[in-house]
């Protein structure tokens, strides 16, 4: 289809203009080309997202991993992560390159900054972008390296390092701040982000900035993680509007299912910009397309039924098409991009596109707020709305009534235990949005997120022989929550995380 060779073209397109960064803690700040202009400084925020992926490492901690068996690839990350293991390879898509690639990004958001500052230039859509740059790789960075947010012992948790200026001398060390001195450094750098930003027309691809409705998915996704309920009910609502925002959600029926979409077509429309879920997308280095269906602790035939061959909760099948079997079982989100550094020797670059911000989970987001406000039926309206784009022949006798929710979906009260108190009439609903948006954003990563958030026991099994076989459990509060800070963090100074 000639629409998705135009998406390849602008994203090589993209590929051209990205700018090499070396690790922030080894680059040389006397190396900086002057920036003298707005038009430098937009150029210069192409890099001021994380240029990694997370879900290669995340998707295998969480309960959306099982052991297809010996007969599967094989992978020390893979491995590693599964067991919540410490790893420390800086090879792509390993915590240790997403640390580097959170914190060169971060490095880009500030130079951007102090060159405005020396510009003179305050009011301009490239501060809101930086800002908000500046605070989504720190809020990357500490759901992922440090324990989860909780109010009751935030001022004494160990975040990141959050980092505010260009660095001024070679090799600086750093020294880590508390999880809420990051938080309230995120929230001050996202709400004056928000006053600046605008949706740009002065960039050839939006979708690959921050816009007014990404900025909006951002904060809702914040405060979601704070517990703050109408906080996040009020910036989705800027992302979707008060009503039901179909139009903007993935759908998987219509625009996928009923389409005939092919495996490549559909992995090429998951991560485009002509795709309208999507609000923010980046592109990682990365080798995740080419293993992500073969590796060994994935995607098993016990849990593509759990997930997928299943139903769902409106007991209908998911539009979402599990592509493979057996030793395959995957779902298609990534696509290669392949850029040639040397032609003779048919060798280069890959990268992988994909999205980091959308409207459903926007609208996920949403409907858990309304569940915790007690909002039970907007809550309902908001899960309705997302299973009628991603279930076959979803009509008016699927839709799931309040009373529907409360009966069918209630879970034992220790299941989820976030840092505040979920009421008793409203855990159905938590657990039937989470346990939804658990199928719909298989193999994104966003599932650790919530499963650290409401600190969520897993299980894990693996074959020790072909018939024995052994159950590893992280429990509640486990510090391997936390990934463990890189080695070469450390040798800086950075604490590293209690084991």
């Amino acid at each position: 289809m000639k629409k998705y060779n135009l998406i390849k073209i602008s994203v090589i397109t993209l590929f051209l203009v990205l700018v090499s960064c070396d690790d922030i803690l080894d680059e040389s700040p006397d190396n900086r080309t002057e920036i003298d202009s707005l038009e430098k400084i937009s150029e210069l925020l192409v890099n001021a997202y994380p240029q990694a992926l997370y879900t290669p490492f995340l998707e295998p901690m969480s309960d959306n991993a099982d052991d297809k068996s010996f007969s599967a690839e094989e992978s020390r990350l893979n491995d590693f992560m599964y067991e919540w293991g410490d790893f420390f390879d800086n090879d792509e898509d390993t915590p240790t390159f997403y640390w580097n690639g959170a914190y060169e990004a971060i490095s880009q958001a500030n130079q951007a900054l102090a060159s405005l500052d020396e510009l003179g230039v305050i009011d301009v859509n490239q501060r809101g972008e930086a800002l908000l740059c500046r605070a989504y790789a720190h809020f990357m960075l500490v759901s992922i390296f440090a324990k989860a947010y909780n109010p009751s012992t935030a001022s004494s948790d160990l975040g990141i390092a959050y980092i505010t200026e260009p660095e001024t001398t070679l090799l600086p060390q750093y020294t880590r701040h508390t999880v809420q001195e990051v938080y309230d450094n995120i929230e001050t750098d996202l709400v004056e982000g928000l006053k600046y930003i605008g949706n740009d027309l002065n960039y050839s691809e939006p979708k690959f900035h921050f816009t007014t409705r990404g900025a909006n998915a951002f904060a809702s996704r914040f405060y979601l993680v704070k517990g703050d309920w109408q906080k996040v009910i009020d910036y989705s609502n800027e992302v979707l509007g008060s009503g039901s925002g179909v139009n903007d959600l993935r759908d998987y029926e219509n625009d996928y299912r009923v389409a005939g979409l092919s495996y490549s077509e559909r992995a090429l429309r998951f991560s485009s910009t002509l795709e309208p879920a999507n609000l923010l997308i980046t592109v990682g280095s990365s080798v995740y397309s080419r293993n992500h269906a073969s590796l060994r602790f994935q995607l098993s035939g016990d849990l593509a039924r759990e997930l997928f061959f299943n139903g769902n909760a409106a007991g209908l099948a998911w539009s979402e098409t599990v592509f493979g079997q057996d030793l395959f079982f995957n779902v298609p989100k990534y696509d290669e991009y392949f850029r040639t550094t040397n032609q003779a020797a048919g060798i280069g670059l890959v990268f992988v596109q994909t999205p980091i911000l959308t409207t459903d989970e926007t609208m996920f987001n949403r409907a858990e707020a309304y569940a915790m406000l007690g909002e039970f039926q907007l809550a309902a309206d908001d899960l309705n709305t997302l299973l009628s784009v991603k279930s076959e022949g979803y009509t008016s006798a699927a839709v799931l009534s309040t009373d529907d929710i409360t009966t069918n979906f209630g879970i034992d009260s220790d299941f989820y235990t976030p840092h505040y108190q979920i009421p008793a009439n409203a855990l159905p609903f938590v657990n039937v949005i989470l346990q939804t948006k658990r199928s719909v954003f298989y193999n994104e990563g966003l599932r650790w997120f919530d499963m650290k958030r409401h600190d969520i026991v897993v299980e894990h099994e693996r074959q020790l022989t072909p018939s024995v076989s052994e159950t590893l459990t992280l429990p509640k509060g486990d510090n391997r929550r936390a990934l463990q800070i890189p080695t070469e963090a450390q040798s800086r100074g950075i604490l590293p995380n209690p084991r």
